[in-house]
């Protein structure tokens, strides 16, 4: 039976039923306020599954019976994310929030009205939704934040997801960021259930979060009653004037959306202190885990104008709780060479639980922090995990220091190589210079061969060490040259894992463009911003012509990315590598599946002023879209400048190249032409 011929009746009554239905799921999980008894949802549930069976053409994807599906490949796909899913800076006192303020000042000239807001930082799994037409359509994972796993089936049962906007006319799309997270009292219910049964426990309510999601049965997904806070909006249309994060908050309640209510917008950052200084006590109240809380500017003018670093926004901030800590004794203190040279002091320690794990080593960062320490062998140390990953060591307890200890002095010269190591001017970090040494050689093989890079399954640590003990590579280059009897000579290897080896290398040069670039290792270049770049230029030549202002030109790229590139590009040794990669039929290109094509293809467009109804990263979302470039400065290169209100220097600058000046409905005519 047809849709048509279903009788008005029947299709009136499923409506009537879905409304019903949502209007009574979003008052008791978003609004903590039932509305109806649950054996009355239950009875209403099932006269719905009861139609809808009956009439399966009436089955939309908003309907509250589609919350639980079929189970999921035993894969999950992987998505890109409309926009990237950046992670945040951290800040793990006052002092390093206040330094954040001065420097994101320092960067505008002339700073707007503005003021901050606070919101609690939940700890859980970052999730990115997209809705069209008002209807949820996907959600997929943080994953590398370019790319994310498509876990739609099992978001579908949170229920403080809304399947459908609770707005009228709602935007064709519109994309929501947030937190999914497992309330402490499932968290101790799932792991008691576990422990009867006879299974490993989780860690922690983050764990568990983690591995629920990525379930490929979604009734095992709503069995566990995740939730999700929602904190992000990105509307792609020009009929909603959302301009402050404060705003966004309230737009996301008022469509269905449960957005935590403990955010507040300040002032200034004394205010913000008072906010930090409550919530570090009361936090241990709430019935969820939070480990800090995320300050941002709550303009989004301000925002746009900030950007972003290589990984994070200008804008935005993690002010982290102290982490656990515990106390324990210095064995020894060395040092390690990392593949840009970087020379990380490290203290070995008693083997001691902190967070969960054993910990034995922790990093030291740099020759300041070991003056500052004063650290010896034999002290006893108060150790934490800083961000709750990488083991840090705060503080020396110098009351129970041993009589006999003596002062650690960092090393003059490279322990692998023997060279004068240097620390160059305004850093912090000592650096071993020499591009032949051994330790520099590891980490960047091991790096190229990384799962995020080249993924060469086989091509480890140990692996890497034989052949370099064995002289047989001395570059990148050199692995693509290796037989398999040289590989099947190594300890451990054999000829049939030599011929495994020998494939994988093989299998890599398959890898993407992107992949290649992040494989590399120049500095401050990773996996999100290797594919910015390998987006946008297309080729290995044009970035190797790429001037410092046409990198810093693009969004996402910034000042500490363009000088990087362009830096290692001028030497000769890297050149040589890019050519000898190019005769081993390394992929140094794009596909055409990355070059964008439309209206404006090879196009370069400046934004100026406020646009009259277009946010600034909405105007460049569109003119990329349409394969034009947005640019930062004014030049001769630019073809429209799209200018609004108060539009300032820029405008004059290109008035007097004579550039081609448009206004955004001259833009969107472009666009539609």
């Amino acid at each position: 039976m047809t849709i048509s011929e279903i009788p008005f009746k029947i299709t009136e009554k499923i409506n009537q039923l879905k409304s019903t239905l949502q209007s009574a799921s979003y008052a008791y999980y978003v609004l903590d306020n039932p509305i109806m008894e649950d054996p009355i949802y239950d009875q209403l549930y099932r006269e719905l599954q009861e139609l809808e069976n009956e009439y399966p053409s009436l089955i939309t994807l908003d309907s509250p019976t589609q919350r639980v599906g079929d189970k999921l490949n035993s894969q999950l796909d992987s998505v890109k994310h409309n926009i990237p899913l950046y992670s945040l800076e951290n800040a793990f006192n006052f002092s390093e929030l206040k330094q954040w303020e001065t420097r994101w000042q320092k960067q505008l000239k002339n700073i707007a009205e503005f003021n901050y807001i606070c919101e609690l930082k939940i700890d859980g799994s970052a999730i990115a939704l997209t809705y069209e037409n008002g209807i949820f359509i996907r959600g997929l994972t943080r994953g590398d934040g370019v790319t994310g796993e498509d876990i739609t089936h099992n978001l579908r049962t949170i229920r403080s997801i809304p399947l459908k906007l609770n707005i009228e006319n709602p935007p064709p799309i519109i994309e929501v960021r947030g937190e999914a997270f497992l309330p402490l009292q499932e968290f101790n219910r799932i792991n008691e259930e576990r422990e009867k049964n006879g299974e490993s426990l989780f860690a922690n309510p983050r764990n568990a979060t983690a591995g629920t999601l990525r379930q490929l049965d979604p009734n095992i997904v709503s069995q566990r009653k995740l939730q999700f806070f929602a904190y992000n909006l990105y509307i792609f249309s020009e009929n909603y004037n959302i301009n402050t994060q404060e705003e966004s908050l309230i737009f996301l309640q008022e469509s269905g959306f449960l957005v935590n209510v403990n955010y507040q917008v300040f002032q200034n950052l004394d205010q913000i202190k008072e906010y930090l200084d409550n919530w570090e006590i009361e936090r241990k109240n709430l019935p969820y885990m939070t480990d800090g809380v995320v300050v941002k500017i709550n303009q989004f003018s301000l925002q746009t104008a900030l950007g972003f670093t290589q990984k994070f926004p200008r804008w935005a901030i993690a002010v982290k709780y102290p982490a656990q800590e515990v106390t324990t004794t210095v064995e020894n203190i060395t040092v390690n060479v990392g593949r840009t040279g970087a020379i990380t002091p490290m203290a070995i320690m008693k083997p001691v639980q902190l967070a969960g794990t054993t910990v034995q080593k922790a990093t030291l960062h740099n020759s300041d922090r070991v003056q500052e320490l004063d650290i010896r062998v034999g002290d006893t140390v108060i150790i934490r995990k800083a961000g709750e990953i990488i083991p840090e060591v705060v503080e020396v307890i110098k009351k129970l220091r041993p009589s006999n200890t003596q002062p650690y002095q960092m090393p003059s010269h490279c322990p692998e190589c023997g060279s004068k190591l240097l620390r160059p001017e305004n850093e912090a970090v000592t650096r071993c210079v020499n591009s032949s040494c051994p330790a520099i050689l590891r980490g960047s093989l091991i790096h190229w061969a990384s799962r995020e890079a080249m993924d060469i399954r086989g091509l480890g640590e140990k692996v890497v060490i034989s052949l370099m003990e064995y002289k047989l590579v001395k570059s990148i280059a050199d692995i693509y040259k290796l037989q398999s009897f040289q590989i099947a000579d190594l300890e451990r290897m054999g000829e049939k894992s030599a011929q495994k080896l020998i494939r994988a290398i093989e299998d890599s040069k398959k890898q993407p463009f992107n992949r290649v670039l992040y494989g590399l290792g120049i500095r401050y270049v990773g996996a999100t911003n290797a594919q910015i770049l390998a987006e946008n230029f297309v080729n290995i030549d044009n970035l190797i012509k790429a001037k410092k202002e046409d990198l810093e030109a693009v969004y996402g790229i910034g000042i500490e990315i363009a000088s990087s590139v362009v830096e290692w590009f001028k030497l000769h040794e890297n050149i040589i590598l890019i050519e000898e990669l190019r005769s081993l039929n390394i992929n140094l290109e794009a596909t055409n599946n990355n070059q964008k094509s439309g209206q404006l293809t090879n196009k370069i467009l400046v934004l100026t002023g406020t646009l009259p109804t277009l946010k600034r990263s909405e105007a460049q979302k569109i003119i990329e879209s349409a394969g034009g470039k947005v640019n930062s400065s004014i030049s001769a290169k630019v073809d429209y400048v799209v200018a609004g209100e108060d539009a300032g220097s820029k405008l004059e600058k290109a008035q007097k190249l004579q550039l081609k000046i448009i206004t955004e409905s001259e833009l969107l005519r472009l666009l539609m032409s």
